[in-house]
């Protein structure tokens, strides 16, 4: 019993020590994130700068990401010409081999590249301890700046088709150009 009584004040020492999760930083300026395309170059985040960025960071097979995929495909096509561009890099083991067919089953309009595990949770700011689920959002305003970051077990997914419009609305009025006052 007193073995045991001892293990259990050590144990309760250890987590009183434990230091609480850092949340990443958000706003933050959005870090470097290369996108590797199977039959062309490798395509750069900061190629897209000036934009207003969704990029969605998925598993090729992730029924969620499958469903977010295509409504994102819709968002592109209704946002594009309002300076919106929707990118995607699927990372899950065997992505490489898989994006093709990711892309073309699912009739994806925007560039959907592959990426490795650790280049994401670096540019997520998270610790590669951390769980994390898929998919995964990330806002980015025309000034390269992380506005928000939605990993797929939060709230914001349940009811993603209207949140992430509210997102980009959102971030295109934060962007507008003031009006020019008359003379």
């Amino acid at each position: 019993m007193r073995k045991l009584l001892i293990l259990m004040t050590a144990a309760a020492a250890l987590f009183a020590g434990e230091s609480p999760k850092k949340a990443p930083a958000v706003p933050r300026k959005a870090g470097e994130f290369v996108f590797q395309m199977v039959d062309k170059p490798q395509e750069l985040l900061s190629m897209y700068k000036g934009k207003t960025i969704v990029l969605a960071l998925m598993y090729t097979t992730c029924p969620h990401c499958q469903k977010t995929a295509q409504l994102l495909s819709k968002v592109q096509t209704e946002y594009a010409a309002k300076g919106v561009q929707i990118l995607g890099a699927v990372f899950d083991q065997g992505a490489a081999g898989r994006v093709q067919q990711f892309n073309k089953s699912l009739g994806l309009n925007f560039p959907v590249g592959y990426s490795d595990q650790g280049a994401v949770l670096e540019f997520l700011q998270l610790p590669p301890s951390e769980p994390y689920f898929v998919p995964i959002l990330v806002f980015i305003d025309k000034r390269g700046t992380v506005r928000s970051q939605y990993i797929g077990d939060e709230t914001f997914l349940a009811n993603q088709e209207v949140n992430i419009r509210a997102e980009i609305e959102k971030m295109l009025k934060v962007g507008a150009a003031p009006a020019a006052a008359k003379p």
